[in-house]
C-alpha cells in the first residue's frame, strides 16, 4: 500500500488536503500529518513515507528547504508541493518536485497528479529516482534556469525533450500551466492562446516555436494557427462550406483544419 505524509501550518488546510485525496485516491494512507517543517522531517525519517505533500511555507523548515534535504538522502520519497503562491514554482523544481499544486487545490488537478504519482511508484525503481535519473538538472533545463522567462513566456524544455510546463499570464499574475491540461493553441494577434478546461490564457511565443518544443504524438497542428491536443480530439466533421472540423471532447467550440493538415484524420 502507498503510503503519504502530509504537512502544512494550517489544520484546516491539511484536512481538507487529505479529504481530497480520500476521493482521488482511496487506496493511499495516510501515515502522519506534520504542522511545520520540523516535524514533518522528523516524521519521514521515523515512516519513510512513499509520498510527501509539503506546504512551502511552513515554520521552522520551510517546505523547500525540507524538500531539499530529503532529496539528499538515498531515497527520496516523491514530493508534491502545496502553495498559494505561485511565484515559489521555480524554487519547488529547482528541488526536484515531482508536482506542484496551487491552492486550493482543485479535484480533477489533484486526480492527474495521483495518475503520474501512480504510474511512477509502480515503474522500477531505476526509472524514477530523481536522484539516480538526475531529474534536478532535467528540470532546470526544462524550466530554463539559466536565463529566467518573462511573465507569459514558455518554460522551455531546449535539449531536455519535449515541452512540460508553460508560465502563461492571466490578469496581472502567471500561472504555472502542466502541458498535459492544454487542450489547444490557438494564435492570437501579437499572442499565442493557451486553452486549458478552467480558461483561456495567453503567452507571447509566436505558435510556430511553440510546435517545435510539443511532442508532435501528443499535438497535432491542424492549422497554420492552430495546435489541438490528441487526447482530446472527438471526431472530425464537414460542414456545408466543405470544411473539415475538429470536434473536442466535452466542449462546443470546433476546429478549423487547413487543406495542409486535412490527412491527419483520413482514418477518422
Amino acid at each position: 500500500m502507498t503510503t503519504a505524509l502530509l504537512a502544512d501550518d494550517e489544520p484546516h488546510l491539511l484536512s481538507y488536503l487529505e479529504e481530497q485525496l480520500a476521493q482521488a485516491w482511496p487506496a493511499l494512507r495516510i501515515v502522519a500529518r506534520a504542522g511545520n517543517g520540523i516535524e514533518a522531517l522528523r516524521l519521514v525519517d521515523e515512516l519513510a513515507p512513499d509520498v510527501v505533500f509539503l506546504d512551502i511555507q511552513m515554520p521552522g523548515l520551510s517546505g523547500l528547504q525540507l524538500a531539499e534535504t530529503l532529496c539528499a538522502g538515498d531515497h527520496p520519497p516523491r514530493v508534491v508541493f502545496t502553495t498559494a503562491h505561485e511565484h515559489y514554482a521555480l524554487q519547488a523544481f529547482e528541488q526536484a518536485a515531482f508536482d506542484y499544486l496551487l491552492k486550493p487545490i482543485r479535484l480533477d488537478r489533484l486526480q492527474r497528479t495521483v495518475a503520474r504519482l501512480q504510474e511512477a511508484l509502480a515503474a522500477p525503481p531505476a526509472a524514477v529516482d530523481p536522484a539516480a535519473a538526475g531529474m534536478l538538472s532535467q528540470l532546470l533545463r526544462q524550466l530554463g534556469v539559466a536565463a529566467p522567462a518573462a511573465p507569459g513566456a514558455l518554460a522551455a524544455a531546449g535539449e531536455a525533450g519535449p515541452l512540460q510546463w508553460i508560465r502563461a499570464a492571466q490578469g496581472q499574475e502567471t500561472r504555472l500551466i502542466a502541458v498535459d491540461e492544454v487542450i489547444y493553441f490557438q494564435s492570437n494577434d501579437k499572442y499565442t492562446s493557451v486553452f486549458t478546461a478552467d480558461g483561456e490564457h495567453l503567452i507571447r511565443t509566436p505558435l510556430r516555436q511553440l510546435r517545435e518544443q510539443l511532442d508532435p504524438q501528443q499535438f497535432w497542428q491542424i492549422h497554420r494557427g492552430a495546435i489541438v491536443a490528441a487526447r482530446h480530439v472527438a471526431g472530425t466533421r464537414t460542414d456545408f462550406r466543405g470544411r473539415l472540423l475538429v470536434r473536442l471532447k466535452g466542449r462546443e467550440e470546433q476546429l478549423v483544419v487547413s487543406r495542409n493538415y486535412v490527412d491527419l484524420f483520413r482514418q477518422m
